[in-house]
């Protein structure tokens, strides 16, 4: 899996119609800045308003999973997220003339197919994981659905479907590495029953339902009156079917189509948590419905969670700035230079780390025998970390000087001695104005707070 936050190249597009509305719709896929997550865009509508991929904004499950925000609907999102999020994409502006993206085959494939081909770009950023903590778990009795999530430091999703369908039968599918999407799970096509077909026509759904983007299963015996009205129905001149299988006779792609598509839904709805998981995902019967529901579960627990202003820190994953990159950008070298690495950097957020040892210079003489890291030093520390986030506000941030004007509301909670690391978070509290920031900064050693402070800085450009 990615440690790095990835967006697209440059914009790419695709057309067709949407399943359920019927609609000629253009879909483009634009790049995005870091931390921007999924956001739709109704190009076709007054003040085109934007439309976040988020698991609070679905507001309806007919066959599908339709989110709606700011006065705009987008319908059937799921194979346009489950491609992004098999890509490992995490920042795109998806922008559309309808209200539903193109079903084009009934998969995630011509996505993938128009993403890839584009190409992804590395971001400066590291990927904001949801990390499964212990097992959350969603049960609906009355469908016989249950769909859980274990810990693993991977994205792992196993589906069991059963119909009770001569045709179908009992199927599995899993992803076992997130690589796999794209050549496994992503051409799996949307399907349903013959007994469903005339019900979701008659709920004025699938009107851009076609034999060459939906799999039909016939799952009885069908009389030739019937495929005389199922053809009048789908606009063919007509329509075949063996004793039971698949209407008009279409291949499947695999076996088990039907169940690796469903696994397909299952990552296109969890995408709406709005983070990429760790975690392995057990579904058994899922559906948009269920789906859904789980995802509520998951964000209700990811955001108690997030609750804790306490960085996370995996010291196996590759920084966002190592010491060499750090040292490009600050002005400061040794004894001065204070901060060995950033892990975090946004346009508001910036988290670094400072190895503590006895090695350090400023132990020699201050409080010998009884090595404390003086609190100006620490305040020098978290003053270059948020340096580091001013600086990002500009495109050349080498020929910028950072220079303190002001520290306020300074605490001191816990000494920090040798040995410790110490994490420093800072985060501003108003945009910058005029090279003016204003941030608030905290200092954890443990998962405990050592020292806090609101600072602020200028920056001022090395020929002014």
């Amino acid at each position: 899996m990615f440690d790095k936050q990835h967006t697209i190249k440059a914009p790419v597009t695709v057309s067709g119609v949407g399943l359920h509305t019927g609609v000629q719709a253009t879909m483009t896929f634009c790049p995005a800045p870091v931390n921007h997550g999924y956001k739709f865009q109704r190009i076709d509508l007054e003040g085109q308003p934007i439309v976040d991929a988020d698991v609070d904004n679905v507001v309806d499950l007919s066959r599908g999973t339709t989110i709606e925000q700011n006065g705009a609907r987008v319908n059937t999102v799921e194979h346009t997220l489950a491609a992004l999020v098999g890509l490992q994409i995490d920042n795109v502006l998806i922008q559309l003339d309808g209200p539903e993206p193109p079903i084009m085959d009934g998969s995630s494939l011509p996505f993938v197919d128009a993403l890839q081909a584009i190409g992804l770009e590395e971001q400066n950023a590291l990927r904001n994981y949801f990390e499964i903590p212990d097992e959350i778990r969603f049960v609906d009795n009355a469908r016989g659905v249950e769909i859980a999530a274990l810990p693993l430091n991977d994205y792992r999703v196993t589906v069991m479907v059963d119909y009770n369908s001569p045709v179908l039968g009992s199927q599995h599918a899993s992803l076992t590495n997130i690589e796999q999407f794209s050549e496994e799970i992503a051409a799996s096509r949307t399907f349903c029953f013959l007994h469903e077909l005339e019900a979701l026509y008659k709920s004025n759904l699938i009107k851009g339902g076609d034999l060459s983007n939906a799999i039909v299963v016939v799952d009885r015996v069908v009389s030739e009156e019937e495929l005389g009205d199922l053809a009048t129905m789908l606009g063919k001149p007509r329509v075949a079917v063996k004793k039971e299988g698949i209407l008009n006779n279409v291949d499947l792609r695999h076996k088990n189509e039907p169940a690796r598509h469903k696994l397909l839904d299952v990552v296109g709805d969890l995408a709406l948590v709005g983070r990429p998981i760790k975690g392995q995902i057990l579904a058994a019967r899922p559906g948009h419905a269920a789906n859904v529901a789980f995802a509520k579960k998951i964000k209700k627990k990811m955001l108690e969670v997030d609750t804790s202003p306490v960085p996370q820190y995996d010291p196996s994953r590759p920084p966002v700035m190592d010491i060499n990159q750090i040292a490009q950008i600050l002005p400061h070298r040794y004894p001065f230079l204070l901060i060995d690495k950033i892990i975090h950097l946004d346009a508001t957020t910036v988290t670094g780390v400072k190895n503590v040892t006895m090695n350090e210079q400023f132990f020699t003489g201050h409080f010998p025998g009884n090595p404390v890291m003086p609190g100006v030093l620490q305040i020098e520390a978290m003053a270059q970390t948020g340096g580091i986030l001013v600086l990002n506000t500009v495109p050349d941030p080498e020929n910028y000087w950072t220079y303190f004007l002001g520290i306020e509301n300074c605490r001191f909670r816990r000494k920090v001695i040798p040995g410790d690391t110490i994490i420093f978070k800072c985060q501003l509290v108003s945009p910058v104005k005029r090279g003016i920031a204003k941030m608030r900064g905290q200092a954890f050693v443990n998962g405990k707070v050592v020292m806090e402070a609101e600072m602020s800085a200028s920056i001022v450009r090395k020929d002014a």
